[in-house]
């Protein structure tokens, strides 16, 4: 294998829409991600439960969101970073490769977001690889200090020579967090080039797969009416070279 495939998707817990003209996706989202045909998948606002969607929609899944969209084969992982009146919702990452090891960290900022970092381990082909999915907050000086925190974390968790993938939701409308992320020597392809959000008119680019020890090699935004009606995020793709 010489080409990691890394896939970031922000689902918007399944469901679009709002009031009594909201749709279930969930459905639409497991064809989708298993389309995506990526080696690691990393999710945001992924649902665990729901206790009020469960009884709107007749066809709500029995399954976690996370283990529902798993395509046959896939190992999935999900830690909650939200704790709401009728349930919970936090990031998941899927992969075809097994995995070693996987931890949560809050990162709340303030007690009006509730925001964590999922950090697993993953061995591909024999190569022990982290990967970080993390979802940012809505503002900017918050941005800022999840950043620095996620530094730290990478330095106490991650050995310096281990291959290291960041992706997610990063929330950041500039290139603030992408600059310090560059300082820590995180690579990523030319930013603010691939807008995800909003997906029916995609002008900003939210959604990132950061990367150390691999080489960036080819990045991909599927488009469509097929994928903005899924989420108001369209998925990233990004491709790795593998260390030789």
């Amino acid at each position: 294998m010489k080409t990691l495939r890394v896939a970031t998707y922000n689902i918007h817990k399944g469901v679009q829409g709002l009031g009594p003209r909201r749709r279930l996706e969930i459905h639409n989202l497991g064809l989708a991600v298993e389309q995506l045909d990526a080696d690691i998948i990393c999710l945001q606002e992924v649902r665990k439960i729901h206790r009020r969607e469960e009884q709107y929609f007749t066809q709500w899944p029995e399954l976690p969101q996370a283990d529902f969209l798993a395509p046959e084969g896939y190992e999935a992982v999900y830690r909650t970073n939200a704790y709401t009146r009728h349930g919970e919702h936090g990031n998941a990452m899927l992969t075809r490769w097994p995995v070693l090891a996987h931890q949560h960290e809050d990162m709340s900022d303030h007690r009006f977001e509730q925001r964590g970092l999922l950090h697993s381990e993953v061995l591909v082909n024999g190569l022990a690889i982290h990967v970080v999915v993390v979802h940012l907050g809505l503002i900017r000086a918050s941005r800022v200090r999840q950043a620095a925190q996620l530094d730290r974390f990478i330095e106490r968790e991650v050995p310096a020579t281990a291959p290291l993938i960041v992706a997610g939701d990063f929330n950041d409308w500039g290139e603030r967090v992408h600059r310090h992320f560059a300082a820590m020597g995180l690579q990523t392809f030319e930013p603010a080039s691939h807008p995800t959000f909003p997906a029916r008119l995609p002008l900003v680019q939210l959604d990132y797969v950061y990367a150390r020890g691999l080489q960036p090699q080819r990045i991909e935004v599927p488009r469509g009416r097929v994928w903005w009606r899924m989420s108001d995020h369209l998925p990233l793709i990004a491709e790795f070279g593998m260390p030789a």
